[in-house]
Parts: structure tokens; C-alpha cells; sequence
């Protein structure tokens, strides 16, 4: 018999348990309607809590120092996916809910409906379970660092390090808000600024985000705009279609609540922070803002008016570089390239784009001959030089394009006409810029010598050209900058000989040109050029720079082909003595310069130049004569200082026939001349420069100066006048007979040598802008302004505001400069020699521009011995910088 195995179960219980399945089963279907309607309502609470949730994290990552937990963004991660399960659910509703039948007890398709109610059921535990895990006590922590996007740059050396810490200084010092850097093109301004970019990645959490915008020429406000937005997580279709003012809100609504570093590259032209959306940088929100420019002018309307300027390197910086740049087994491969290697970094004039570049051609060549070959390509003709042009070039020439104007483009590609690191006379310059017609000299000569001193500082402050420190009256050119001037000048390299410029390369001759009639402007200055003979078609010629040669002689036919040329330059050719008469050919000619030649007689065909507006004959140590220049009708320049030219009554009468000049130079040596001359008010308006040369007390006892508002540099040598006084110009109120106004406005230079009768120089009162004096070998001279006699002409008037220079020598009877001290807050020098009665000073402890040393040098370490100071602090004031000089007379 088999085994038998029975189950038993009450019949109640499985009864029971098959109707519960039924039931359960049969919701889905007969509770469709009810269960749709909680999971809406479930789904609503999800909603809501998510709403919350995100709400919080806007408040809380607004400031940019907070980020949401994991945790949280899981959380809302799932939430956004049921969401779209939900929404999918949904959309097949009506559908399912119509599809039931029997008072929705029963359905046309049981299986289908059963499925959809079941979905419906497992989403709302899970829309509940997801609500139930919504409530968070904290939802974000704490961002460690800033959010800094690191830059990759090419390695620094030192100079440039030192460089980076003081511009990373200025930014971070607690009461600057914006830093601009400015410099020429090429010269690292990028690099510093990637540099300080990078630098904030190494920092605490003091800034919330930096934010890296390259700006370039071409930029928008839109375009910075998208670019900070990408930073700070704006962004989305929704906003893409606003206007730049509702970003700009948008941007603000970001950044005024974050403490951000916004770093703009290579900025062209002011950037509006109010119209990109940027709050304004301040000591009260800490944010920062930093800026590259190649223009000073961009620094000064970004609210910058210390900028910092991004020079080039010194010699052993370049050096390093360009050693990095060359490698060490080239520079090993031959002992003699080491030293042709600093020959080649010089030529960079340390331009770190030029040393990069050149550097990099280099490193494989590993002769001398070809090291050889690169200076001489370098010296003669650097676009020829590997990637000079496409690499360097180009970069430099977005400066010129972004010059405003022809006439600032011509004026800058005239500098280049001059030689390498030439320190070119910023008046001299205006001058040609006038005689070429890039200004109008119609104008009134004040208001157009403004004019060009604006160009010259437009150029300056653009980078295009280099103020010197020290003498503010001359500019030059970076070497390179003027390779691509000469570039520009030529169309790009396309036409080499339209400007034919061979300064300062040790030319014996004028160099061969294969088509004449094509040469514009031809500079052949600092030369050792001897001989001019051949005579060449040049119709287009308008510019002859032959200055500063060996000239002898220059042949008849030279000027004959030369019908344009409006600009001459033959000075300081001091073997020259002679002018073929052929010069009356040049009929355009605007602009004559003889300065410093021996010519002891002037053709007679240069009075037949009627178009010369400027003649200069100073230094003309042979000159006879120029009677005649009256001819000269439209001569507006005329330079006659220290020539051999005696001024008589005779040349004073053709000068006042002269009725459109304005400026004019000359030596005063005749009484019979100096007081028709000194009466004649057009002919004293136009003196820039005088030297009276021996005046004797004879005949000039006293030598009354009238007043000369365009006089700059005065000279009064071996005169033996007792006294100098001022022209009494009154106002009809006045009760004194003092001058109302300077009357040497102007008047910036005096030299007073040699004049034994004078006792005190009181008139200097009157010469508010003087900045040199310097008195020597007068005998007699007790002070430079009497106390008594200063108070006659007026009590208010303080003397040398403006002085940076004073020379006295040997003045053996000098007692007093000033009876008091004065501020002098533009003295830099003091030099004392042979003055054994001045006793004192007039300084005191706050005398002199605060923070610079003030120089006193003096020819006797007795004499200061013996000073007398004014007190303690001041002697602990000038006595440190008091030096020992020797002057040799």
C-alpha cells in the first residue's frame, strides 16, 4: 500500500483567503477613479515639498559658499523622475477610466485595466514614500574653495614673478576694488593675469567664484555677459531670450550677493560693469576686479588713475628667457653662441612675444653661421626674419588699427623714421607733423602745438611710444614697434622702397632704389654719408631726412626731380657750406632745417620758396647774412639762436615784415638793436628763445624786459646791465605800478652768466612755470629775490612753485635765495658751488614733493659744514641727501 499525505484546511479559511485576493485584485479596477484622484493629490504634496526643498537651496547657494548635500540632490534626482512617470500615467487616463463598465465594477479588457490600476497603486506608495523622506534638516554645507577655473601657461622667470607680486599686491590691498594693467602688445600682460587667475586657486575661501572673461576688439556686452553667466549657472532657452537689461538683472541678482574676482583680458575700450549686470567693486563688498589694456586711456575711463603698467623686461630678465626659449644643448653646441645668442635677445629689446618667438626659431639652429645670419637679417631687415611677421607683427598691428583716425595712424608711422631708441624732441616732432599737413597750422600755433601734444600723448598712452622718465620733453619707439611701423609703411611688405629708411646703420652712401618715382619719405639720418651726386625721378618724395651726416657737398642736380617734398632736414651736417641755388626747384617746400651746418652764404634762390613755413638757421656758427628773408611772406618758424648772425636794424625791419610769423629764436648783442626790437609787441610776442650777449652798462644800464607771454627760454650772458625790471603793464584801477598778471607766463629756462652789475634777479617773480635756473659767475649778485623789493611788486606772490632745478656758481657775493623758507614743491635739485656768503637755505622740514628725496649738492664740504638749517627736522630732512660734487667750469 502507498504512501498517503493529506492537507487539511478549514473551508472558512481559504474561502476567506481567496475572496481578499479578489478583492485586492478587483480595487485596482472598481478604485480606479478613487485611487487616480489620491495619487493627484499624493503627487501635489510631492510637488510642494520639492518646491520647498528648492527653495531653501536657491536661498542658500545664492551666496555662492554653500553646496547641496548628495543626499538632497538624490532625493530631488527621483523626484524629477516620477515626476515624468507621473505625467506619463496620466496622460492615458481618460482612456482606462472609460474603458470600465458595470458602475466600474468590471472592465471591457480586465487584463489591461488590471495593469493600469496596479501602476497606479505602486506609484502613490512611492509618491508617499518619496514626500514622507522630503522633510531635511540641513540641505547644504559649506563650499571649501573658490570656484576657479585654472589656466595653463608656459613657465616665468624672476623679473616676471616680481612682477606678479607686485600687481597681485595692489589687487588684494583692502581699499582697491579694480587693477588695470596696461603695456604695449606682447609684453605678458595675459600671462600676469592668467598668473594671478591661477593664483586664486591656491587661496582660503575668501572669494566665492572667479570669473575669467576674454574681452578682445571685437566683444559685446552680450558676449561678456554669456560668458560670467556660464560662470555663475545662468543660463537655459528661458533666459537666452531676454534682452542685455534683464540679463544685466539677472547678473547683478547673482553677483551682489557672492564675493567675486571678475578678471577681463585684453579689453579694447570701456567696459560698462553697470550695463553687463557686474556690481561696482568696494572696499564694503570685497569683490575684486582686474583688467589688460594695451591703451592707459582705457585705464583712466575704468575709473583706474594708477594703473599699472606691465614694462618690458630688464637685459638679464630677457636673457633668461630667451635662454628658456633657445634650450641649453643649442646654446652648448658651440662656444661662440652663447654671446651671438645676447646679441639676437638684445634686438628683442625685452618684448617677451619677440623673445618667445625668436627663441623659438633658434633653438634648432646650432652654427654660428646661422646665428650669424640671424643678426644680420635682424639689423637690416627684421619682417624677413622667421615668423617676425605672422607672429609678431600682426599681434602688435591691432594698436595701430585701433588708433582713431588717419591723421593719428600718420603721425605715428612718421616716428618710425627716426633710428633705433632715438629720443625724438616732442616740439621738433609737432613741428614736421605741421609742415607735412597732418595738423593745420591755420589754427592759431597754440591751439596746433596742442593738437599735436595731444597725438604724441594718445600715442603714449596707447603704447606706441615711450615717455622717458626723467625728460618729459622727448619720446622713442620700442624697437619693435617701430619694425612693424616700418612694415605697415611699406603696405604690409608689399612696396619695401615706398619709405626708404636707413637711420643710423653707418650708411657712406645713398643706397640703390630700383624705382624712385615710387619712394615717399626717405630717412638717411645718423649716417656717414660724405657726398650727394646723383639725381634721381622722385615725384612721390615728400620727406628727406638727411640730418646728423658727414655731408660735404651736394651736387646741383640733386633738387632738380624733387617737385612734392615738403620736408628737408640737412642740420647738423657741420662739413657743409655751401647750397647749390638748385634749391629753388623744391617749389612744395614747407619745412627747411640748416641747424648746425657751416653754410656762411644762403642761395638766393631759397627766398623764392614761398610755401617754407618753417626755417631753421641756430648754430650757423658761419651765417653772414639773410637779408632778403622777407621774401619768405608765408614763414611762420624762424630760428636764428646762436648763429653768427649779427641782428641789426636793417634784418629787425624785414622780420616785421614777416606778418604771419609766430615763433621765432634769436640773440639779442646790440642796445641799438634791443630796444626798437624789445618795442615792436608782434616781433616780442613771437620770441620763444632769446640770449642777450653782451650788453654793456654803458649802453644798457638797466634792461627792461617787456612782457613776453611765449617766451620758454631765456638767456643773459657777459651783459654788464645793473638792473633787470619788468615793463609796467597796470590795470587803470590800480594804485601801484606793479604788472597785474605774469608776465612770462611761459618762461620754463634762464640761464644768467657773467653779469657782474646785477644784485638780485627780483624779476623771476614774474616767471610762475620757471623749472631751471641756474645763475653763475656773477660777482655782485646778493640775492636771487630781494625780500624788499619783492614786496614793492606784490606781497602774495610766492616764488619757484614750479622749480625742479637750481644752480648757483660761483656768485662769491650771494647772501640770500629767499629771506624765508619756502615749499618748493617741485624741487628735485639743489647745487651750490663757490657760494661762500649763502649761508642759509630757504628750506624748511616740509619743503619739497612729500616722499622724494630732495639732492643738494655742493663744490665744498666746508660750505655745508657751515649751512645754517632752519631747525632740527630740517637738517635731519636735506642733510642725508646732501652730496659732494666737483663741477668743472
Amino acid at each position: 500500500m502507498g504512501g498517503c499525505f493529506s492537507v487539511s484546511l478549514p473551508c472558512d479559511q481559504v474561502v476567506s483567503q481567496f475572496s481578499q485576493l479578489l478583492c485586492v485584485r478587483g480595487s485596482y479596477i472598481h478604485n480606479l477613479s478613487k485611487n487616480l484622484a489620491s495619487l493627484q493629490k499624493a503627487m501635489r504634496m510631492l510637488k510642494a515639498r520639492q518646491y520647498d526643498v528648492i527653495r531653501r537651496l536657491e536661498t542658500e547657494e545664492f551666496t555662492g559658499r554653500q553646496q547641496r548635500l548628495s543626499q538632497v540632490q538624490v532625493w530631488l534626482t527621483s523626484v524629477l523622475i516620477i515626476q515624468n512617470q507621473f505625467d506619463d500615467l496620466l496622460r492615458s487616463n481618460e482612456v482606462e477610466l472609460q474603458r470600465l463598465c458595470l458602475c466600474g465594477f468590471c472592465s471591457k479588457d480586465l487584463k489591461l485595466s488590471y495593469r493600469y490600476g496596479k501602476r497606479v497603486i505602486m506609484m502613490l506608495k512611492e509618491v508617499e514614500s518619496l514626500s514622507s523622506q522630503g522633510f531635511f534638516d540641513v540641505v547644504s554645507e559649506a563650499t571649501p574653495f573658490a570656484d576657479v577655473d585654472e589656466i595653463p601657461f608656459q613657465p616665468t622667470i624672476v623679473g616676471q614673478e616680481i612682477m606678479l607680486e607686485k600687481a597681485w599686491n595692489r589687487l588684494m590691498e583692502d581699499g582697491s576694488g579694480i587693477l588695470g594693467l596696461y603695456g604695449m602688445g606682447g609684453v605678458g600682460k595675459t600671462t600676469l593675469l592668467t598668473k594671478i587667475n591661477n593664483k586664486f586657486s591656491k587661496i582660503d575661501d575668501r572669494f566665492d567664484v572667479v570669473i575669467w572673461v576674454v574681452v578682445s576688439r571685437s566683444s559685446t556686452v552680450r558676449k561678456i555677459q554669456r560668458d560670467i553667466a556660464e560662470k555663475v549657472g545662468l543660463g537655459g532657452m528661458e533666459w537666452s531670450e531676454k534682452n542685455d537689461n534683464q540679463i544685466a538683472v539677472d547678473i547683478h541678482n547673482v553677483l551682489r550677493r557672492r564675493k567675486f574676482v571678475l578678471l577681463l583680458d585684453d579689453i579694447w575700450e570701456k567696459v560698462n560693469l553697470k550695463a553687463v549686470g557686474v556690481p561696482y567693486p568696494s572696499k564694503d563688498n570685497g569683490c575684486k576686479v582686474a583688467f589688460t589694456t594695451r591703451s592707459r586711456d582705457v585705464c583712466g575711463r575704468m575709473g583706474v588713475d594708477d594703473p599699472m603698467e606691465v614694462s618690458c623686461l630688464q637685459p638679464e630678465e630677457s636673457w633668461d628667457l630667451f635662454q628658456m626659449k633657445v634650450g641649453k644643448n643649442t646654446l652648448g653646441s658651440h662656444p661662440d653662441i652663447p654671446g651671438l645668442a645676447r646679441k639676437v635677445a638684445r634686438k628683442c629689446r625685452g618684448l617677451p612675444l619677440a623673445l618667445n618667438v625668436i627663441g623659438e626659431a633658434m633653438a634648432c639652429k646650432r652654427t654660428v653661421h646661422e646665428w650669424c645670419h640671424a643678426i644680420d637679417v635682424l639689423t637690416s631687415s627684421a619682417i624677413d626674419f622667421s615668423g617676425m611677421e605672422d607672429e609678431i607683427l600682426h599681434v602688435l598691428k591691432y594698436s595701430y588699427d585701433n588708433l582713431n583716425g588717419e591723421l593719428m595712424k600718420s603721425c605715428f608711422l612718421y616716428c618710425s623714421l627716426f633710428p633705433e631708441d632715438y629720443l625724438i624732441d616732442k616740439e621738433g616732432l609737432v613741428d614736421y607733423w605741421i609742415s607735412e599737413g597732418f595738423i593745420n597750422e591755420k589754427e592759431g600755433r597754440e591751439r596746433y602745438i596742442n593738437q599735436g601734444y595731444e597725438i604724441i600723448g594718445t600715442l603714449v598712452r596707447a603704447c606706441l611710444l615711450l615717455e622717458e622718465e626723467r625728460n618729459k620733453s622727448n619720446v622713442k619707439m620700442h624697437d619693435v614697434v617701430r619694425e612693424m611701423a616700418l612694415w605697415i609703411s611699406s603696405d604690409l611688405g608689399k612696396q619695401k622702397e615706398k619709405c626708404i629708411v636707413g637711420a643710423g646703420v653707418g650708411l657712406c652712401e645713398v643706397p640703390k632704389v630700383k624705382d624712385w618715382n615710387t619712394v615717399r619719405k626717405i630717412s638717411l639720418m645718423n649716417n656717414e654719408i660724405e657726398e650727394i651726386f646723383d639725381s634721381h625721378e622722385c615725384a612721390a618724395l615728400t620727406t628727406l631726412f638727411l640730418q646728423k651726416n658727414d655731408v660735404v657737398k651736394i651736387s646741383a642736380e640733386f633738387f632738380r626731380c624733387m617737385p612734392h617734398l615738403v620736408v628737408l632736414d640737412l642740420s647738423e651736417n657741420q662739413s657743409l657750406n655751401e647750397l647749390p641755388e638748385e634749391i629753388s626747384e623744391l617749389a612744395s617746400l614747407r619745412y627747411f632745417n640748416l641747424s648746425y651746418t657751416c653754410i656762411h652764404q644762403l642761395p638766393v634762390g631759397l627766398w623764392t620758396l614761398k610755401k617754407l613755413i618753417h626755417l631753421n638757421l641756430e648754430h650757423m656758427s658761419s651765417l653772414g647774412s639773410i637779408l632778403g628773408i622777407s621774401n619768405l611772406w608765408n614763414l611762420r618758424t624762424l630760428g636764428l639762436r646762436d648763429s653768427r648772425l649779427l641782428l641789426d636794424m636793417s634784418l629787425v625791419k624785414e622780420l616785421q615784415l614777416l606778418e604771419h610769423l609766430e615763433v621765432i629764436t634769436l640773440d639779442i648783442s646790440s642796445s641799438l638793436v634791443a630796444e626798437p626790437l624789445l618795442c615792436s609787441q608782434r616781433l616780442v610776442e613771437c620770441i620763444k628763445e632769446v640770449d642777450f650777449k653782451y650788453l654793456k652798462e654803458e649802453s644798457v644800464r638797466v634792461l627792461t624786459l617787456p612782457t613776453m607771454g611765449n617766451l620758454r627760454k631765456l638767456g643773459i650772458k657777459r651783459c654788464g646791465m645793473r638792473e633787470i625790471k619788468i615793463e609796467r603793464t597796470t590795470s587803470s584801477s590800480s594804485r601801484n605800478k606793479s604788472p597785474t598778471t605774469p608776465c612770462f607766463s611761459n618762461l620754463s629756462r634762464v640761464f644768467i652768466a657773467k653779469c657782474h652789475g646785477l644784485k638780485d634777479l627780483t624779476w623771476l617773480l614774474f616767471a610762475p612755470n620757471l623749472t631751471f635756473l641756474e645763475v653763475g659767475f656773477s660777482k655782485e649778485v646778493e640775492d636771487i629775490i630781494s625780500e624788499e623789493k619783492a614786496e614793492e611788486h606784490s606781497a602774495t606772490i610766492v616764488p619757484f612753485r614750479k622749480l625742479e632745478t637750481l644752480h648757483l656758481f660761483e656768485l662769491r657775493g650771494l647772501k640770500r635765495i629767499y629771506a624765508k623758507a619756502l615749499h618748493f614743491p617741485c624741487l628735485k635739485v639743489i647745487h651750490v658751488e663757490k657760494c661762500e656768503k649763502l649761508r642759509k637755505l630757504p628750506l624748511d622740514s616740509k619743503s619739497g614733493i612729500a616722499g622724494e628725496e630732495l639732492v643738494i649738492y655742493y663744490g665744498e664740504r666746508e660750505w655745508i659744514e657751515r649751512v645754517e638749517w632752519e631747525d632740527q627736522a630740517t637738517q635731519l630732512r636735506f642733510l642725508p641727501s646732501s652730496r659732494w660734487r666737483w663741477r668743472e667750469t
